[in-house]
């Protein structure tokens, strides 16, 4: 089942950067970053992926490698704890070859400073022994090209962002970009997908691609349970109504968020680590995961004593006016 996914999932993602919908400025600098390279026979720069989660990060950092007719190894911030763990993934890439680390944030810092060194220069310092005896070895590099990716660039160490050839900052989608993303996809699944059912899933969709092909995946499933091989508006309302998607894309532990704000807190601003408790979320995932989406909408927003549900909030769960 595992591998069926991830064959869905790479069957879903474009291949090259003409496949590529939306960013478009992302997409024709990482073109011209991509050309200037091929035309001087060397590795492209080091770029650095920022923005929200579901646009595109992971795609891209392949789509750099396979336009760059380079190998692509892929690994995570979390999983790069010690200098050692570096040191082992870049000592093991062949020239030309595009490391993509995800979550690039969550590095160790040990790891971080060791980075500097490799993205500059090419090469790593390493420690062999320990005490009196210890020595350091520098160990030269293959030139590679890293992609970074992170959802939070503030975190970064300023002399790590800087040693980026290229940033780039991804934006969330409007709804025609969406509708484009979900007609490619269905057709790669096989399905066909009338334009009214496109709009209404692209409205559900939270400005994500990722959320957009996830929720086509479910109408799939439902247009499958109950005959044809064509999505229609009703297919729509009736699996988004099952999953507990709402016409504004808010799922149920939004509303049960938005709800506790406006009734069991009386709309009164309400502390990250209170919130949390009360619906069994972690702080991180309702600040990064939750929020960013309700406050877009207006329907959260940050105080200096917490977090409070707007009327736009309240109008939405049907409560307007409420206390």
């Amino acid at each position: 089942m595992i591998d069926e996914e991830r064959e869905l999932e790479a069957r879903l993602r474009p291949a090259n950067l003409d496949e590529f919908v939306g960013q478009q400025k992302v997409v024709d600098q990482l073109s011209l970053i991509i050309a200037a390279a091929k035309i001087n026979n060397r590795a492209a720069d080091h770029v650095l992926l920022a923005g929200p989660p579901g646009l595109g990060k992971t795609t891209l950092a392949m789509i750099v490698a396979h336009e760059s007719q380079r190998s692509l190894r892929l690994t995570s911030g979390p999983a790069i704890q010690s200098s050692g763990d570096l040191a082992a993934i870049l000592s093991a890439l062949e020239s030309g070859d595009v490391l993509f680390i995800d979550e690039i944030h969550r590095m160790s810092r040990s790891a971080e400073e060791m980075l500097y060194l490799a993205m500059e220069d090419f090469r790593v310092d390493v420690m062999v022994g320990k005490g009196p005896g210890a020595a350091s070895i520098s160990l030269d590099l293959a030139p590679f090209t890293l992609v970074g990716a992170t959802t939070r660039s503030g975190m970064l160490p300023t002399p790590l962002r800087d040693r980026f050839g290229f940033t780039a900052f991804l934006e969330y989608y409007e709804a025609p970009e969406l509708e484009k993303v979900l007609f490619r996809s269905s057709k790669r699944l096989g399905y066909e997908l009338a334009e009214d059912a496109a709009v209404e899933l692209a409205k559900r969709s939270r400005g994500t691609p990722r959320i957009a092909n996830r929720l086509l995946r479910r109408v799939r499933d439902y247009a499958l349970v109950n005959g044809g091989k064509a999505i229609d508006l009703g297919h729509v309302r009736a699996a988004m109504e099952i999953f507990e998607i709402d016409q504004a894309g808010l799922d149920r532990v939004d509303r049960q968020l938005l709800s506790l704000l406006a009734t069991k807190f009386s709309a009164r601003p309400v502390g990250l680590s209170t919130l949390a408790v009360a619906i069994g979320e972690e702080p991180d995932t309702i600040e990064a995961v939750l929020e960013p989406y309700l406050i877009r909408q207006g329907l959260l927003q940050r105080t200096p004593r917490g977090r409070e549900i707007t009327e736009a909030g309240k109008a939405h769960l049907g409560i307007a006016g409420a206390a």
